[in-house]
């Protein structure tokens, strides 16, 4: 079974990962992956805050993103135990 860390580190690595494929690191204004496991419940929490584009669908954009970003560090969590389950 996966440490309470290897559970942390794996979310927060594939929620960035998945910002950062979207964006590059210095065109965000601000990030924020909070990744917590206790009592065998994963919680993620992702904002991203992306500067203004010409079509005025940003922030839109930015929830999208930090969605995604979330499913993602889910999924890699999922496959963690799965790998550790085999």
């Amino acid at each position: 079974m996966p440490t309470d860390e290897e559970v942390v580190q794996t979310a927060a690595e594939a929620a960035e990962g998945v910002i950062f494929a979207h964006y590059r690191q210095s065109e965000l204004t601000d990030v924020d992956v909070t990744v917590t496991f206790e009592d065998g419940v994963l919680d993620v929490d992702v904002y991203v805050n992306a500067p203004d584009d010409t079509d005025g669908d940003a922030d839109e954009v930015a929830d999208e993103v930090a969605d995604e970003a979330a499913r993602a560090a889910g999924d890699a969590v999922d496959e963690l135990f799965a790998a550790e389950d085999a």
